[in-house]
């Protein structure tokens, strides 16, 4: 049995470089930095593998242990969690600033957790500022390290130590040549990535924690809590599902503080590297305009979408409140019909782009209708993979009646034989007579046919189209 891959925690104060050192530890930029105070919240993993030997990296929020604020003990709190499954922890401190309570008090509480304890004294760009390290002694952590993480000086040092108590070398011979298992690399291969979509305050993290069956992702009414992407891996039925919370995604001129407008950027690029998307959308609000953005997000980056109505509970008990309803709440009840089928309805008319796209109505704070989600994962990621072979796709295109789709005459063609080039998402490429743009009609009336005949349920289909050589 492979040994478990060891952990390291890095923790320090905000605004004292712990992210800039993770990104620099697991080679790219994986978390969100910048010069704004407590840019990370939730707990951020990567990988590593330094002198041969690999390492779990994970950054943490920036802690203050006796603020009591909902944030800071949030991140307090996911912090906390870090160390105890940690097998080493790095406390990352300013080097051009002087030590104050907070940086004395957690190294405190870090010399406690009986962990092997390394201290950075990051921002230390060259050796005559190394003559600044000595007030840092007071901090009572022995193995000290001189560091810049933003140029990468002195982390080498740094990782060796750590290596050297964590990971120690194994014996040549007992890896030499080891393949590894096909087990492991199928296992590998079938993990799906599903990422959490929506705006600020729809409840993804409410979601991912309900899915995972923890408190993974830091909770609040604030809108724009989430800043990095946080995944969390569960298995079920032999497959594992890697998901991705992401941050909420708003309009360009809604977001102000760079932290919030990188985590859009970063919510984006996470989306585009997933293979499923849930798409989150309120209940109690109904389909908006930026909803319907951040849907056409993954439809044109070719993501399978199962779209979750989230609050749905809300909705229902909404309702059921004796009075009379005021005018606001009739407007808002005139957009968002208690009826499921007259809602799903609606929703459909708004998001006719993702009419292939299952529809699911849940409560992730109570947990009412999440346990459908991951059937739904399951037949989605197959779909997305399904692969049809040509001689079908030629069977299946001898019976289909284009004369049936409307499209002006001048602008139709004959399409020869269709083959399918690729999955995920599943790509076919038709052979035409000659070398013109699918009317839209044509590309439309030949998606539905494919759908009638093969399925793909919730995954865009791709067409192209190749010109037969003379």
């Amino acid at each position: 049995m492979t040994p478990s891959v060891p952990i390291l925690a890095i923790v320090g104060r905000p605004n004292v470089g712990k992210s800039t050192l993770f990104n620099r530890i697991v080679g790219s930029r994986r978390a969100i930095v910048g010069d704004e105070p407590g840019i990370t919240r939730d707990r951020l993993y990567g990988d590593a593998e330094w002198s041969g030997r690999n390492l779990r990296i994970v950054d943490t929020g920036g802690i203050l242990p006796e603020e009591k604020d909902l944030i800071p003990s949030e991140i307090f709190r996911q912090a906390r969690v870090a160390l105890e499954e940690a097998a080493a922890v790095v406390m990352v401190v300013d080097g051009r600033s002087e030590l104050v309570a907070p940086d004395l008090e957690l190294a405190r509480l870090l010399r406690k957790t009986n962990r092997p304890l390394f201290l950075a004294v990051n921002k230390v760009d060259s050796d005559k500022q190394s003559a600044l390290l000595g007030d840092f002694h007071r901090l009572g952590i022995p193995q000290m390290f001189p560091v810049s993480a933003e140029h990468g000086r002195g982390v080498d040092d740094l990782l060796d130590a750590v290596i050297a108590v964590v990971a120690p070398p194994v014996a040549k011979e007992d890896t030499e040549g080891v393949e590894p298992a096909p087990a492991d690399k199928e296992q590998s291969a079938a993990e799906v990535k599903v990422a959490i979509i929506g705006h600020p305050n729809v409840g993804k993290s409410t979601l991912l924690n309900c899915l995972t069956a923890t408190d993974r992702a830091i909770v609040s009414p604030i809108p724009g809590t989430t800043r990095d992407a946080v995944d969390e891996v569960v298995e079920r039925n032999g497959r594992r599902f890697r998901f991705i919370d992401t941050a909420g995604i708003r309009r360009k001129g809604k977001t102000h503080l760079m932290a919030e407008k990188l985590s859009v950027i970063m919510a984006r690029k996470h989306l585009e590297s997933a293979d499923i998307a849930l798409l989150v959308i309120d209940a109690t609000e109904g389909v908006s305009q930026l909803d319907a953005a951040i849907a056409g997000y993954a439809h044109e980056s070719g993501r399978s979408v199962i779209i979750v109505v989230n609050k749905w509970d809300l909705v229902l008990s909404g309702l059921n409140k004796p009075g009379r309803p005021t005018k606001a709440q009739r407007m808002r009840e005139s957009k968002r019909p208690a009826d499921r089928d007259a809602y799903e309805q609606r929703l459909r008319f708004q998001l006719k782009f993702l009419h292939y796209a299952p529809v699911i109505f849940v409560s992730a704070k109570s947990g009412k209708g999440t346990e459908k989600i991951f059937p739904l994962l399951e037949q989605v990621a197959d779909e997305r993979r399904k692969r049809i072979p040509t001689s079908a796709m030629n069977r299946f295109l001898e019976h289909v009646d284009f004369d049936r789709a409307s499209v002006p005459v001048r602008e139709r063609v004959k399409i020869l034989y269709v083959t399918q080039a690729s999955v995920s998402p599943p790509t076919f490429v038709l052979f035409t007579d000659r070398a013109v743009k699918l009317h839209f009609s044509y590309e439309r009336f030949l998606e539905n046919q494919i759908r009638r005949a093969f399925g793909f349920v919730g995954t865009p289909i791709w067409i192209k189209t190749r010109a037969r050589n003379p």
